[in-house]
């Protein structure tokens, strides 16, 4: 397994990249950053430049971007224009192949959620036309389109794995596979087990945390969470954190399908931090010794 980070959720700098992590993910051992497209896409040509050349400065590369579609780019419902989302698409897709990512992650919440009383089959036809076009520009470029599963309320379409499978399998390319994220995974109450049917042939990615379900009068779980959108979860310390030990939760499910279905790919940690130079060390030798 390689062990990486996304920077998006631990950037401080005004950017939003988390591309300031880069130095330390490189000193503490990590094996790659994962960088987060909208935002990078909100960078002026010398603001990338800066960007890029920072990346290649260190010892680390830009394996994987994830935030592909900013929420301003409609994807579903009636204001969604295929034309301009083709084109944020190839420009932001350019940027990724500038960074020499290999993987795209494919969530982009705000961007594919289904506005209230729209058709979800035209909905669908509408995320399976972008993925679609998405995935044979990848191609061009070497990348993979990682489409993943989020949790409900933050999107209300391709929720599940399996969801995500019936989704590549649709558009039928190789460089358009699934991301399996823990955490979504556990919202969803979706077993682990679904990776060792179809994770050989489709699994690209994981994003991997401590899914840090609160108790909320008197229950745990996803239950109670599933009205409450993810900047509430975070404001209210309620979201996901970064992995510590196996006693925390349950891990091994998880990573014994991974192992099952003969992933040996990409892990990175998505998750808030307070601490990330004291975190950061510790969460990756958890990854070491529990993969």
């Amino acid at each position: 397994m390689r062990f990486g980070c996304c920077g998006s959720l631990v950037a401080s700098a005004p950017d939003r990249t988390g591309v300031e992590i880069v130095e330390r993910l490189a000193d503490y051992g990590y094996d790659y950053i994962e960088l987060p497209l909208a935002e990078m896409m909100e960078l002026d040509r010398g603001g990338f430049h800066a960007l890029r050349d920072r990346v290649a400065a260190s010892s680390l590369r830009c394996e994987a971007c994830n935030n592909f579609f900013p929420a301003r780019v409609r994807l579903t419902g009636p204001e969604a224009d295929l034309a301009a989302a083709q084109d944020y698409c190839v420009r932001a897709l350019d940027r990724a192949a500038q960074l020499g990512a290999e993987v795209v992650v494919f969530g982009s919440a705000g961007a594919k959620r289904v506005p209230e009383g729209f058709p979800m089959a035209r909905a669908w036809e509408q995320v399976a036309d972008i993925t679609r076009f998405a995935g044979e520009q990848a191609a061009q470029r070497g990348i993979t389109i990682a489409i993943e599963p989020v949790r409900r309320p933050d999107c209300n379409i391709i929720n599940t794995f399996e969801e995500g499978v019936a989704m590549a399998g649709e558009i039928g390319l190789d460089s358009v596979k699934v991301l399996a994220d823990i955490y979504h995974l556990a919202c969803e109450e979706e077993s682990p087990g679904i990776l060792r049917r179809h994770g050989a042939q489709y699994l690209r990615h994981v994003h991997f945390s401590h899914p840090n379900f609160p108790e909320i009068d008197g229950e745990s779980g996803p239950e109670p969470l599933r009205g409450i959108f993810e900047a509430e979860l975070n404001r209210r310390g309620w979201w996901r954190t970064w992995p510590s030990c196996r006693e925390e939760w349950d891990y091994a499910p998880f990573i014994q399908a991974l192992k099952a279905c003969g992933y040996d790919g990409r892990v990175s940690i998505e998750a808030p931090v307070g601490d990330f130079q004291g975190q950061a060390p510790r969460t990756l030798a958890f990854l070491k010794e529990a993969f």
